[in-house]
């Protein structure tokens, strides 16, 4: 259930300058009545400044008065008029303390999943595309060195991310496939019609 900024301060607001019951507050404010009922008794909260939900219009004069004028009523939270936040794309912030372990992920991706395609793995561990090369090409400054590894267990991605990348990839690869005329590789759990294999003579 959606909850309105700063939860407390508005339960706060709406005990000193509404009728609603504590329980109804409660369920707007996502707060037990009880806490509700201490903010009342000044025994919580009582250093925040209530936060006025109409200013801030996530809710509105007409929705408070319905509810103080029926207690099994719930308040509902305005729909924002903001859009939606666009997903950010691009390469994520890795902390300092886990750039050194770039190329350890990149050197595992490009070995178990080589289908992936250079901005995949931008993505995936936020590194850059030349760095990516050298390594796939055994030309990186430290490649002697290198120590292939998850990059789930570096945590420089989650494996929901890495699972989404390697199917986008198979899709992609399968549509490549089937432009050349490539039949796919038989996968676990496939079968053979044996019909069409020569049997052996006994």
């Amino acid at each position: 259930m959606a909850l309105p900024l700063m939860p407390k301060a508005t339960a706060v607001w709406l005990v000193d300058n509404t009728t609603l019951s504590f329980e109804q507050i409660g369920d707007f404010c996502g707060l037990h009545k009880l806490e509700v009922q201490g903010i009342a008794d000044d025994e919580i909260a009582q250093n925040i400044t209530g936060l006025d939900p109409m200013a801030g219009a996530q809710l509105t004069s007409e929705e408070i008065e319905r509810c103080e004028g029926d207690t099994s009523a719930r308040l509902e939270l305005k729909a924002s008029d903001m859009p939606p936040p666009k997903k950010r794309r691009g390469p994520r912030y890795t902390p300092v303390s886990k750039r050194q372990d770039r190329p350890d992920a990149i050197a595992w991706l490009v070995r178990h999943h080589p289908e992936l395609t250079d901005p995949q793995v931008s993505r995936l561990v936020s590194t850059t595309k030349p760095t990516i090369v050298a390594i796939r090409e055994r030309t990186h400054w430290n490649v002697s060195n290198l120590k292939p590894t998850d990059p789930v267990t570096l945590g420089l991605c989650t494996q929901i991310e890495l699972d989404e990348a390697i199917q986008m990839a198979a899709v992609r690869v399968e549509k490549e496939n089937k432009k050349l005329g490539i039949e796919p590789r038989l996968k676990e759990g496939d079968t053979i019609d044996l019909g069409t294999v020569p049997q052996p003579e006994i």
